[in-house]
């Protein structure tokens, strides 16, 4: 039996309807609320070894974000914008029948879970951000040529057509190189995982919706969001957890978080990409029961 089939029948796949869309996702356990967000180009699947593992003792919850896999994808740019990314992850947790959760959250999932705990911190018991900078930093680091070069994509993805048109080429083999050519484990990705990842985002509208959430994120983001919101001390308990060798995201945009929360932690992992909880999930895990057992 495939890995896939083998989550096909461990996990139950349900729908969520949260600010006028139906999101899909996948759940398991019983008990206080985990809800876990993706990064591009992902889906829930990236989460597969946190959900086996959390829900042991939790209701875990893995959303695809809009536009993503099989959640609804809302035509136009305007759609994907961080406003209605937040609105969605505050309807989820109502409609779950929870008055709080505890977010984990990678890559533009984290970001949204950034945006979310200064917009409902009421909402939040703990945060847990892999590989994904506080926003303030995120926007001072686009402000250096280190981090411009290494952001290059997002400059690219601004673009109209262009983008699809080339990610799509080879049998979007763009995933096989985001992967494989980003990780340090080349191991951690096998050539299911890479296949498995190509059909979600191969599905009809998930590419451009994925690409959308860029083509949103200098204004309605890092411009429109840092004037509309201020980044005041967060209250609530957060965990980073950062795999340095990141190619996207330089280390250095961790450096001062503290001064954004006032309860914070960071755990750096050595020798490790980007894809933080899939290439070394163990270890991922262990620092995440740890910081919710304080």
């Amino acid at each position: 039996m495939s890995t896939k089939e083998s989550l096909e029948n461990y996990f139950i796949h349900a729908y969520v309807k949260t600010n006028g869309i139906n999101l899909h996702h996948v759940t398991q356990g019983d008990g206080d609320l985990i809800l876990m967000l993706h990064g591009f180009p992902e889906f829930w699947y990236s989460w597969r070894y946190q959900i086996t593992e959390f829900s042991q003792d939790f209701k875990v919850v893995a959303l695809d974000l809009r536009g993503y896999n099989n959640s609804d994808k809302p035509t136009g740019k305007s759609s994907y914008i961080m406003e209605e990314f937040v609105k969605d992850i505050q309807g989820v947790i109502t409609a779950l029948g929870y008055d709080k959760c505890i977010l984990i959250a990678h890559d533009w999932g984290a970001f949204i879970a950034w945006e979310f705990a200064y917009n409902y911190p009421e909402m939040l018991d703990r945060l847990v951000i892999l590989n994904a900078p506080h926003p303030e930093n995120m926007a001072k680091g686009l402000l250096t040529i280190k981090q411009l070069i290494k952001s290059w994509y997002m400059f690219f993805f601004q673009l109209p057509f262009l983008p699809e048109r080339f990610l799509k080429r080879k049998n979007y083999n763009f995933i096989e190189r985001v992967f494989l050519g980003m990780a340090v484990d080349k191991n951690a990705f096998t050539s299911e995982d890479i296949q498995i990842y190509k059909e979600a985002i191969s599905k009809p509208g998930v590419l451009t919706a994925s690409l959308n959430y860029y083509r949103n994120i200098f204004v309605k983001f890092f411009l429109k969001g840092r004037q509309e919101i201020n980044y005041s001390e967060l209250e609530i308990p957060t965990l980073m957890i950062w795999g340095e060798e990141d190619k996207a995201l330089g280390k250095e945009l961790t450096y001062g978080t503290q001064a954004y929360v006032k309860d914070f932690q960071i755990k750096y992992i050595s020798n490790c990409s980007h894809w933080v909880q899939q290439e070394k999930p163990a270890l991922v895990n262990q620092y995440i029961r740890e910081f919710l057992a304080r």
